[in-house]
């Protein structure tokens, strides 16, 4: 993106007037160190964990999925 019409987009996109494409958002996310799906997160809570399990393992994100499937699981045996 063009420093130049950078500020002005970028307007545009907070004010919800125009919506970036995947491959400029994609860029956006680079920019700020952030995977392309924090933007599509419902809340922020939800956003912290999804930067903190991209800069973990694939190993260690493994290990995560087994911990909230378990999780996941309890929950479903409490409500039962």
């Amino acid at each position: 993106m063009d420093e130049s019409s950078a500020s002005g987009r970028m307007n545009h996109y907070e004010k919800g007037r125009h919506t970036p494409d995947i491959h400029t958002l994609k860029r956006i996310a680079d920019k700020l160190d952030v995977p392309l799906s924090y933007f599509f997160c419902e809340d922020d809570l939800t956003a912290k964990i999804i930067c903190a399990l991209d800069k973990v393992s694939d190993a260690n994100k493994s290990k995560v999925l087994n911990m909230l499937s378990e999780m996941v699981n309890n929950d479903n045996s409490e409500k039962n």
